[in-house]
């Protein structure tokens, strides 16, 4: 790709950027949300956006020849797959039907072949056993042991992502994949089986375009990578000559350092309980707990980990109602009968969903509108009385959104742009700027730095500390990264098999943090050989 320039109205995206890549190299393209990472590979995809708003300048070239990539359809064709940071899965259909989507395997019987010339395609046979065959195929290459027929909509995350994985596998004459934050929504037992993949597919001669805001799998898994800053090609190096630290330097363009708290006599804590769990249990598909009993203090910033589909994401859903719950829960002093979002949000909580474009987002709604679209409709904020109607006070919105945008750094061309524009990473920050709206006296935030870049984690990190020693408001972060749960929290509650393993000080050591993950802390023996123990 040489000489791209990009611009979304005036405002220039990319400038002069060029990037390429070897068959069978994996290159790491990495910088901050709004860099336009996502902006220079829907290029190179063909996608209908970039069509839309007026296209680009610059070329790219294939094999050294000049190339017009028309559309997603026709990047396919030329051998380019693309694992999206959102999914694009149907989840109505099953395994083997997203896996084979548009690209169906029909019978070559005289009769099939016969509707054919009378009727066109639409009346073929699909060859259900030569599709489930290639599926079976595609999944067993990214160790994922499904039923082809299984609906994807009832599968975990981790597996959506596996299944998207296969679905590129699949595709016969496949010569490069560009992964896009693949390994964000996966825990670090799948994202070591991804990153083995793509050796593997690198191997094979598959040239990877790895999109990734974890600096250790770029110096783990590739072998160049390029950076991007505000748009710009900041310089390209071989992981062999650099390190993490210099390539977080190189993308934020200044040093950054890690979050530090002083954790000890956290003076918001208060000795009186702001929510209580009794026997609590959740029905979240692929993320089940029961029996979980938990007291959170007014004041305190409480981690929840573990690894992926033992339940840790269904605790804040089953808090504020999302899905079916069973045991008490106790908020304020007074017991919740029947979670409700509604009523749950009116009485002082606030949740940042751990899905943001599925559950979190009015994607073609403006910025300021998805930030104070909840406090408008269930606190009355930002409205201004007429005689006989209320109506949305426009300079109140516009002057709140714009210093939320400001305060959590919120890339944007402007609060009127539509969040689906916006990168993943500014997408959650969105997110979380409508919940601080609402001054809730519990905050519940799931996966709170999913796909945004190493500089802006720390900003937002930083914020929700702020918030609650400035504030006082009691949080409860759940998240896939224990190191971020350890800097930020008073304590950290561990669930393992639906159940709470272990409560632990954020200063415990790795080794009860493991056993804890591992469901074997309250019984180190547990799990041994019978002559091991």
């Amino acid at each position: 790709m040489s000489s791209i320039y990009k611009k979304y109205g005036e405002n220039m995206v990319l400038k002069n950027v060029n990037f390429s890549i070897k068959q069978g190299e994996i290159r790491a393209l990495i910088g901050e949300n709004g860099a336009g990472k996502s902006t220079i590979m829907n290029i190179l995809f063909g996608m209908p956006v970039i069509h839309e708003t007026g296209g680009f300048e610059g070329e790219i070239l294939i094999n050294d020849i000049v190339t017009k990539i028309e559309s997603p359809r026709h990047a396919m064709e030329l051998g380019i797959g693309m694992v999206h940071q959102e999914f694009m899965l149907i989840p109505g259909f099953s395994a083997t039907e997203n896996i084979k989507l548009n690209r169906e395997t029909v019978k070559k019987s005289w009769y099939s072949q016969l509707l054919k010339r009378i009727f066109g395609k639409r009346l073929m046979f699909l060859d259900i056993e030569q599709m489930d065959k290639d599926a079976k195929n595609a999944l067993k290459r990214v160790n994922l042991t499904i039923d082809p027929d299984a609906f994807v909509g009832s599968l975990p995350v981790g597996y959506k992502q596996f299944l998207e994985i296969a679905r590129e596998i699949d595709k016969k004459n496949v010569k490069l994949i560009v992964f896009d934050e693949p390994t964000a929504v996966l825990t670090e037992s799948e994202a070591e089986m991804l990153l083995k993949i793509m050796r593997k597919l690198a191997s094979d001669g598959v040239a990877i375009i790895f999109i990734t805001h974890r600096l250790d799998e770029v110096i783990k898994v590739c072998d160049n990578v390029t950076i991007l800053r505000d748009g710009e090609h900041v310089a390209d190096k071989s992981v062999k000559d650099t390190n993490v630290a210099e390539l977080a330097e190189l993308m934020v363009g200044r040093k950054v350092e890690k979050i530090t708290r002083n954790k000890e006599n956290n003076p918001c804590i208060r000795y009186d309980n702001i929510l209580e769990l009794k026997n609590f249990g959740v029905d979240m598909p692929g993320e089940q707990t029961a029996g979980i009993n938990l007291k959170v203090r007014k004041g305190e910033i409480l981690g929840i980990g573990g690894l992926g589909g033992q339940g840790k994401t269904s605790i804040p859903n089953g808090i504020l109602g999302i899905y079916p719950t069973h045991g008490e829960i106790v908020f304020k002093g007074e017991v919740i009968e029947k979670p409700d979002p509604l009523a749950a949000i009116i009485n002082g909580c606030a949740f940042v969903s751990e899905n943001r474009r599925e559950s979190g987002l009015l994607l073609d709604s403006s910025i300021e509108t998805n930030i104070v679209i909840t406090a408008m409709h269930t606190q009355h904020q930002f409205l201004t009385k007429r005689v006989f109607f209320t109506q949305a006070d426009k300079n109140k919105i516009r002057q709140h959104a714009l210093r939320m945008i400001n305060e959590l750094d919120i890339r944007c061309i402007s609060p009127l742009q539509h969040a689906r524009r916006l990168s993943g990473g500014n997408q959650q920050k969105v997110c979380i700027a409508r919940a601080l709206t609402l001054s809730p006296d519990l905050l519940l935030i799931s996966e709170p730095t999913r796909g945004i870049d190493i500089g802006a984690k720390r900003l937002v990190l930083e914020y929700i500390v702020q918030l609650n020693q400035n504030q006082g408001v009691t949080v409860i972060i759940v998240s896939s990264e224990l190191t971020e749960l350890r800097s930020v929290s008073d304590r950290v509650a561990i669930i393992t098999n639906g159940k709470i393993e272990a409560i632990l000080s954020p200063d415990d050591t790795d080794t009860n943090f493991g056993l804890a993950m591992a469901g074997l802390l309250s019984n180190p023996l547990k799990g041994k050989h019978k002559n091991e123990r």
